[in-house]
């Protein structure tokens, strides 16, 4: 699937057999056919008695992740949901979003990824959409992914200022993978560019995880969220259970790391608790300028087992919300924090057929109120006018989309 690694325990925290046991209940779930969200490229869905209905903006994506508003739009218009270069809003005018396709792999070298195998190809992209058209305007990135497309790993997350972008690549493995996959080297790194013209890597990152391994669990990449700084940028590293600054110049260095926990087994494991990994998703810059990190856990994922840390630079983590499941993105709107469940509340080994997730509003004390829900595993969301954008079909090739959801 295409969340992040770590998602399962590897062969050395856990007894093989264990291993192998949760892959298969994992990707059964996940490879299960994805629902139509209703409505068709323009029409409108509901997510419950309640809510307001969603209206679909985008569609035929091949595995869309996280999602971003130009920040040149949001400077202009003088409004952003979290500071200095976070996924901004401004009020009367029609955001230009841009999201990030993970791909669909390809049929170039294969290796073993976290939930199987998956095969490289360059069908990794980004897609712009504008005043109701969308197009890919970036092209060719490294992508893997299973066999039929989906489960994809590549683009992550992209920041978008004028015509330049930066936009992570993920890997999902050891670093020295990439050994194996004839044209894979810029899995697992930071790329910028200009729309029409070139690219560079800025930063590799899963180099730096293999030469730093800053959680000490041995080496592990996958670059995801993205930040964009006055200094640089702040990226996670969803396989090194890491917040990375990495400067202009593609120096790289560890913020925050962040803990395994003791959990309880699920029920086809033995009793006695697990360690369960952090893995972190996506990071956000607060009103009141911290950085804010949300976390989906890794196996086994339990329901209200997610976190949303809070980062200032220099001091260790703290926990801002507990009770979420399985978070993929945050965004702020004012001072109101939003955070995409990709599994919603019951968690991924709970879900039956492909994960439905949903949107929230969380509060300080951990509590939460459902804004949509029944959403086809979501995964990144941007706010722009009093509107929520979020990427759905996350783990589907061909199928994904961007939904715009009221928040009032």
């Amino acid at each position: 699937m295409s969340l992040p690694t770590r998602l399962l325990p590897t062969p050395r925290r856990r007894a093989a057999v264990v291993l192998a046991t949760a892959l298969t209940v994992v990707s059964t779930l996940l490879l299960a056919p994805a629902p139509a969200i209703a409505g068709g490229s323009h029409g409108h869905g509901s997510h419950g008695p309640d809510g307001p209905p969603w209206t679909v903006v985008a569609s035929g994506l091949d595995n869309p992740r996280q999602i971003s508003i130009d920040e040149s739009y949001s400077q202009h218009y003088g409004r952003r949901h979290g500071g200095d270069h976070g996924r901004g809003h401004g009020y009367g005018h029609k955001p230009v979003l841009y999201v990030a396709e993970a791909g669909r792999g390809g049929d170039g070298a294969c290796v073993e990824g976290p939930e199987g195998p998956a095969c490289f190809g360059l069908s990794g992209a980004v897609t712009r959409v504008r005043h109701g058209h969308q197009a890919r305007v970036v092209s060719g990135l490294p992508s893997l992914a299973a066999a039929d497309g989906s489960q994809a790993i590549g683009p992550a997350d992209v920041a978008v200022h004028g015509s330049w972008y930066a936009v992570t690549v993920g890997l999902g493995n050891d670093p020295a993978v990439r050994l194996d996959i004839p044209g894979g080297e810029r899995l697992g790194t930071l790329l910028a560019g200009r729309f029409g013209g070139g690219q560079i890597e800025v930063a590799d990152l899963a180099q730096s995880e293999a030469d730093e391994d800053p959680d000490g669990a041995g080496p592990d990449s996958n670059p995801t969220g993205l930040l964009t700084t006055h200094r640089g940028f702040v990226v996670t590293d969803s396989g090194a259970n890491a917040l990375q600054a990495v400067s202009w110049h593609g120096d790289v260095s560890t913020l925050a790391t962040f803990p395994e926990r003791l959990v309880p087994p699920p029920p086809f494991l033995p009793p006695g608790d697990i360690p369960m990994q952090s893995v972190p998703t996506s990071v956000v810059r607060g009103p009141d300028g911290a950085w804010y990190v949300s976390e989906l856990t890794g196996f086994p994922f339990p329901a209200d087992g997610a976190r949303i840390y809070r980062v200032v630079p220099g001091q260790a983590p703290t926990v801002y919300a507990t009770g979420l499941t399985n978070v993929t993105d945050l965004a702020w709107h004012g001072r109101k924090l939003y955070a995409v469940q990709i599994a919603g509340d019951a968690g991924l080994l709970a879900a039956e057929g492909l994960p439905m997730g949903s949107l929230v509003r969380v509060d300080r004390d951990g509590s939460h109120k459902t804004v949509a829900e029944d959403l086809p595993a979501p995964y990144g969301v941007a706010i722009d006018d009093g509107n929520a954008y979020v990427t759905t079909c996350s783990v589907c090739a061909g199928e994904g989309g961007v939904v715009r959801i009221p928040l009032w």
